[in-house]
């Protein structure tokens, strides 16, 4: 296992703490984290995105979703067995896992949850990028002192 330092990249930057926190956590969780449930992160466009979990066996009331701040957690907790389904039923090989589990995503800056669903075992969420008008770009106009200075001195026509 391979540590990594990431001092001498913050040595000479002012208010990155939050980034220099996520990558700590971040290498933490990848080498702690399990396999399960598997998941997908695909960017569908350049402000829209999509997580996808292999979740079978769980149904919507099983699964929670919370959105706080730059944090998104799933977490999955199977709430009752089959009423009565496996009773008197052995099973001669278990794969479907339907244990717990919780997994944590972080999000950037002004990344939205906007819809999730539960189809054919796959939990998919939806993410979109709502920038504030306040911090998009704008294009600012120049102003020159010389066309200020003859819109200002312009002459007035005899008449």
């Amino acid at each position: 296992m391979t540590t990594l330092d990431f001092s001498p990249l913050f040595r000479s930057t002012v208010g990155f703490d939050r980034l220099s926190r996520l990558l700590e956590t971040g290498m933490l969780n990848e080498q702690a984290a399990a396999a399960y449930p598997p998941y997908n992160i695909v960017k569908v466009s350049d402000d829209e995105y999509r997580i996808t979990m292999a979740v079978a066996g769980f149904t919507d009331e099983d699964i929670e979703i919370v959105s706080q701040e730059n944090q998104l957690t799933v977490q999955g907790r199977i709430q009752s067995k089959n009423t009565g389904a496996d009773q008197g039923v052995t099973y001669l090989h278990r794969g479907i896992a339907e244990r717990a589990f919780e997994r944590r995503f972080q999000l950037a800056d002004h990344i939205k949850v906007t819809d999730a669903d539960l189809s054919n075992g796959l939990l998919t969420i939806a993410l979109v990028r709502e920038v504030p008008e306040a911090m998009k770009p704008r294009r600012i106009e120049i102003k020159s002192a010389a066309v200020e200075t003859a819109l200002v001195h312009k002459p007035k026509k005899a008449g």
